[in-house]
């Protein structure tokens, strides 16, 4: 069986140039760092690729989203906080106010730091987060939660819808609180014995018009329904630490589903940069052979062994 020059000479540029696109591409994936250059290359490899790259694109949204109600639940800590410690001194103010030795003028000096008292209340339960939202208007965000009428008649604006927001594939979390869950209402006892409801404000509102005009009863009443207001509040703060808590925990849950999923990525998309780099080695010391090959079966000719 003969083989003619031109076949060798054929074979030997085919080896080469296939080596030299190996080395080319290996010295690609080395400066890439990655297995994967073009999803042809690999195509089940590079959708596993996409699959996990999704997967912890929305692992980054429950993080963001768990950031913004960390937020949340900050300002509202911190403004029930407040309010808390203005009702105790409302209180404080009211215990004073009705001690029989208290003259018309004392009451009403006491009755003036109340009024403030009460203003700075009304101003914490229209707080707003780092957005502008209204914080205690449920789902009316950006309506105040309590307004008041030019009579000074104070009365809730949000509404009762708790929101929602995705924290996890399986975990949803409530991103608002209806003032109304924080400033209580309290329940009176008419004369006929029948029970009516009345708001926050309009509770701390008498409490005050009893000071001012040292009517006893309504001190007293005051009093007894500063303890349900303070304890509405408490409850409040205490909901929103145990909502901390939970965002803590699920950021930590987060946390750890994303580092998994970046090791899984790391395994199919990340390259073992010492195996290329000898696997780069071997292609350099095949294409060097390769190219001494086709130096020497370029110079083949017929003359030269009749010569």
């Amino acid at each position: 069986m003969q083989v003619s020059t031109s076949y060798l000479f054929d074979r030997a540029s085919k080896q080469m140039v296939n080596i030299q696109n190996d080395l080319a591409k290996s010295q690609q994936e080395i400066a890439a760092q990655k297995q994967v250059l073009n999803p042809s290359d690999a195509p089940n490899q590079a959708a596993s690729i996409t699959r996990f790259k999704s997967v912890i694109a929305r692992q980054d949204t429950y993080t963001n989203a768990l950031g913004q109600l960390q937020a949340r639940l900050d300002a509202e800590s911190a403004n029930l906080t407040t309010a808390s410690e203005v009702l105790v001194r409302i209180k404080e103010l009211a215990i004073q106010a009705n001690n029989g030795t208290q003259g018309t003028v004392s009451r009403k000096a006491i009755a003036t730091e109340m009024k403030g008292l009460r203003d700075q209340l009304l101003s914490l339960a229209n707080s707003t987060d780092a957005s502008g939202n209204y914080i205690f208007s449920g789902s009316k965000v950006t309506t105040k939660a309590f307004t008041e009428d030019s009579k000074g008649h104070v009365q809730y604006t949000g509404d009762q819808t708790r929101m929602h927001v995705a924290v996890g594939e399986q975990r949803t979390l409530p991103l608002n609180r209806p003032g109304t869950n924080a400033f209580v209402r309290v329940v009176r006892t008419n004369p006929d014995n029948s029970e009516q409801g009345y708001g926050f404000f309009t509770a701390v509102d008498d409490l005050i018009h009893g000071v001012d005009n040292g009517v006893s009863s309504e001190m007293q009443r005051g009093l007894t329904e500063m303890d349900a207001l303070h304890s509405g509040v408490v409850m409040a703060q205490a909901e929103v630490g145990t909502d901390m808590k939970v965002v803590e925990q699920q950021g930590a849950v987060v946390d750890d589903t994303k580092l998994s999923l970046k090791l899984g990525l790391s395994n199919v998309e990340d390259l073992d940069m010492t195996t290329a780099v000898t696997n780069m080695q071997k292609l350099m010391l095949s294409l060097e052979a390769a190219q001494s090959t086709f130096a020497k079966t370029s110079q083949m000719s017929l003359f030269k062994f009749l010569g």
